[in-house]
Formats: structure tokens, C-alpha cells, sequence
């Protein structure tokens, strides 16, 4: 049986911990821990998965996950990671927030299991009850300011030019999870990325100084990629798990178009196939790293695992056939939307005459002028819907439109357009 710790030390999923022998010792009999999410954005994006997957793998190893959404700490805003103070949300904006990435969450942790099920907990549960004078006497007495100016998140903010109360007391807030899941759930181990460091072993402390008790702190590496640019992001931004802000065409060609030295890294961290089964894809993509199989595996998997292996399948055969490699017009209008809305394109009125594929192809701006595109259709580097566009006065009619809206101008092997019929 593969070691947790050995094997998320060789996934590169462990930073540091308090004491990973103790640690390992404990992990001997089922432990419950956590990882908590605040509600910035509608959605959790990629980074995320990160510190998601591995909570999935404590519960595949056995042990009791809790997945904390921060309602909350998400009216405050955790200074980690930030020059200046966040943007405040409104209470009903977080709580909206909140109950979509629990319905998130839950696609990737198994709540039915029957010895070690899932649970998802919100820590305005058992903030919002408290009265400040409350929350100052029974939880503030424990802290030092000495202790928490010297944190990092706190340090590099007051070299930036400052942090507000409200920012500066996150990690009592977070220290106070962590005590309210150790004495409800007998949570011991709290995980993290890299930049949590202080707010966990803050809550340690806490556990340390009002119920006596002890526990363990685990972190996670901040994911970087080798060209040094921040992970999951793109020219148009975040890589989102909703559907709807990150279409899962995008998704997939997010993680198909993964850097080749980065590749093997992002199965090691998002993948759950086992060392033996990575370690022989890496063998074949050193040996041809151009067959990009290792890339396809990357995309199949997450793309199932964050959408269905119905909507990954759907994607990927959009993707071949947008190539010449499918059938265009087996695409649903869904799944031909989402593939065509990354590319460069335009419109045409129903009421007005088509234009050819010359005009059109220009107006999309793949080419600089009417002239280049004539020039393309001389060379035969021409297709409509994959066809081979042979006339430069060639005008589409409307049954050329695919679902009566979308038609598809490519120049070459890999230069796509869309046109949409309006």
C-alpha cells in the first residue's frame, strides 16, 4: 500500500509540516482535517483543485475530509498574497457565493461514503453567534500583536504601505476555525498552501491554549509553472470550475495546451493515477514529447473530473472535428458554441446577403486584407466547415450554417474563425 505522505512528497503536495513524524503516526488510524475557501469569486478555479484534490486523497487513504467554506472569513478578506486591501463584498453577495462552491466542492469529495463520508461546514455558523465583546475576550486574549505582526502576510502588507484592522484580525478568524472544527468534529490536521503557514499553526496555538489539545499543520506548495507566468491563468483570465465563466471547451485546452515541461508536473499534483501509470507516461512523452499524449491524459481527466466524462468526450471530439478530424455537423449547439467562443470571429445578418468566404474571413481579422484572404483560396489553403473553399467569390448560403447559427472558416491547418448567423 502506497505511503500518503511518501506519495504526496513525490506528487509535490508537501511543503511543511509540524511534526510529520507525529503526523505519520496519527495517520496510522483515521484523523478528520480540513481546508477552507473563501467565497471571492462565484466560483473556485484551478488553483484551488490543488489543495481540493489532496483533501480527496486523505479521504481515498481513508481518513475524515471537511471542506470549510468561509462565509465568514469571506467578508473579510485573507491579506496572504495581497498589496492592498480587497474589494468588501456584500453579506448576500458572500452568501451566494457560499452555496455555489459548496455545490462545487461536493463534486469532488464523497459524502455517502459509509466509514468516512465527507462534510461541508460554514464558519458563519459559529462566528455570526458571538458578540464582539464575545469574540475579544474568549478568542482575541490568546493572541499576541507581536506574534501576529511578525506573520508574513502581515509584514510584506506593512511594507506595501499598511493593513486594516479588519484584514489584520483574518487570522484570528482562521485560528478560531480551526478550534471550533477541533472541538465539534475532532478535527486535528489542517491543510493548506505554502502562503497559510502562520494562519495554521496560529490555530494550533489557540487549540494549544483553550482545550489543552493538540494537532498538526500540513502545507502545500504554491503551484508555479516554468516559464515563470502564474498558474492558471490565461490571456482572457482565471481558469473558473463553473461552466459558465470557463466553458469546458477552454477547460480542456487549458490543460492540452500545458507547457511540455510542466506537463508531467501537472499529473503528478492533479492526477490520480498512480506513480507506476505516470511514471510510464512520462517514459513515452520523453521519447515523443509531439504526440502530446501526456497532455491529452492531463485534459481527459480533469476535464472529466470537474465536468463529466460525458461533456469531456463531447469537447474533445468538437475539438478534432473543428481540425477536420470529425464530424462538424454531429455537434450539439452547446458544445459547438463552446468550442467556437475562444475564437476570432464575426456576425452576419439573417435579413442581409451573405457575404463570401473572402470578405468574411477578412472581417474575422485572421487576415489582414481581402487580398491575402484571395490568395489563401488560390493555394488551396481554404475550408468551410472543412470543406475546400476552390472559388474567391464563393458566398455562404444559410444551410451552410451548423445549427442554423455557426459557420466555421479555417485558413491552413490551424487557423479557425467563426462567423454567427444573427
Amino acid at each position: 500500500m502506497v505511503d500518503l505522505l511518501d506519495d504526496l512528497k513525490w506528487r509535490g503536495l508537501f511543503a511543511q509540516s509540524t511534526d510529520e513524524k507525529a503526523l505519520r503516526e496519527s495517520l496510522k488510524k483515521p484523523i478528520t482535517l480540513y481546508i477552507g475557501f473563501d467565497p471571492t469569486a462565484p466560483s473556485l478555479h484551478v488553483g484551488n483543485l490543488v489543495v481540493l484534490l489532496a483533501l480527496r486523497r486523505f479521504q481515498l487513504a481513508g481518513h475524515n475530509p471537511i471542506a470549510l467554506v468561509g462565509g465568514a472569513t469571506g467578508l473579510i478578506g485573507d491579506p496572504s498574497g495581497k498589496n492592498e486591501e480587497r474589494s468588501l463584498n456584500t453579506t448576500d453577495v458572500v452568501a451566494e457565493w457560499v452555496g455555489r462552491i459548496k455545490g462545487q466542492v461536493s463534486k469532488f469529495l464523497d459524502f455517502d461514503a459509509p466509514k468516512n463520508p465527507a462534510i461541508v461546514a460554514n464558519n458563519l455558523d459559529w462566528t455570526s453567534p458571538l458578540s464582539a465583546i464575545e469574540f475579544l475576550r474568549d478568542v482575541g486574549k490568546h493572541f499576541s500583536v507581536n506574534q501576529m505582526l511578525a506573520k508574513d502576510s502581515v509584514a510584506s502588507r506593512l511594507e506595501a504601505g499598511g493593513i486594516s484592522y479588519t484584514e489584520f484580525s483574518y487570522q484570528v478568524l482562521q485560528s478560531f476555525d480551526f478550534l471550533e472544527l477541533y472541538r465539534r468534529n475532532n478535527c486535528t490536521l489542517q491543510l493548506g498552501g505554502s502562503d497559510q503557514w502562520g494562519n495554521i499553526v496560529g490555530g494550533l496555538d489557540l487549540i494549544r491554549r483553550v482545550e489543552g489539545g493538540s494537532g498538526h499543520a500540513l502545507t502545500i506548495p504554491l503551484l508555479a509553472k516554468a516559464d515563470g507566468t502564474k498558474f492558471g491563468k490565461t490571456a482572457g483570465g482565471s481558469i473558473w470550475l463553473d461552466p459558465q465563466m470557463t466553458s469546458p471547451y477552454a477547460f480542456f485546452q487549458y490543460w492540452l495546451n500545458t507547457d511540455d515541461k510542466d506537463v508531467i508536473n501537472f499529473l503528478k499534483v492533479f492526477s490520480f493515477k498512480s506513480r507506476e501509470e505516470i511514471e510510464s507516461i512520462e517514459k513515452l512523452h520523453n521519447e515523443n514529447p509531439g504526440a502530446r499524449e501526456a497532455h491529452r491524459e492531463l485534459a481527459r481527466e480533469l476535464t472529466s473530473l470537474v465536468h463529466s466524462v460525458e461533456i469531456c468526450e463531447r469537447v474533445e471530439a468538437a475539438a478534432r472535428a473543428l481540425f477536420g478530424q470529425g464530424e462538424l455537423n454531429e455537434l450539439d449547439e452547446a458544445t459547438l458554441s463552446s468550442a467556437l467562443a475562444e475564437l476570432p470571429r464575426t456576425t452576419v445578418s439573417k435579413k442581409e446577403e451573405i457575404p463570401s468566404w473572402v470578405d468574411l474571413l477578412a472581417a474575422t481579422g485572421v487576415v489582414d486584407s481581402k487580398s491575402a484572404a484571395r490568395r489563401i483560396v488560390k493555394e488551396g489553403g481554404a475550408y468551410l466547415n472543412n470543406v475546400k473553399v476552390t472559388a474567391e467569390d464563393f458566398a455562404l448560403s444559410k444551410s451552410d450554417f451548423l445549427c442554423g447559427k455557426y459557420a466555421i472558416l479555417r485558413k491552413g491547418k490551424r487557423d479557425l474563425a467563426a462567423v454567427e448567423l444573427i
